[in-house]
């Protein structure tokens, strides 16, 4: 039982990650500020 509940919370720790991270991009907001110039290597 304890397994369970433990792996269910770490899925909907992952699930609002991901979530925050989609709603950031959908928003304009991302890590990457686009001058390349200026990259280190963010993708």
């Amino acid at each position: 039982m304890g397994t369970v509940l433990v792996g269910a919370i770490v899925l909907a720790c992952v699930a609002l990650a991901i979530r925050s991270l989609r709603k950031d991009k959908k928003n304009g907001k991302s890590s990457c500020g686009g001058d390349c110039a200026h990259c280190r290597g963010c993708h």
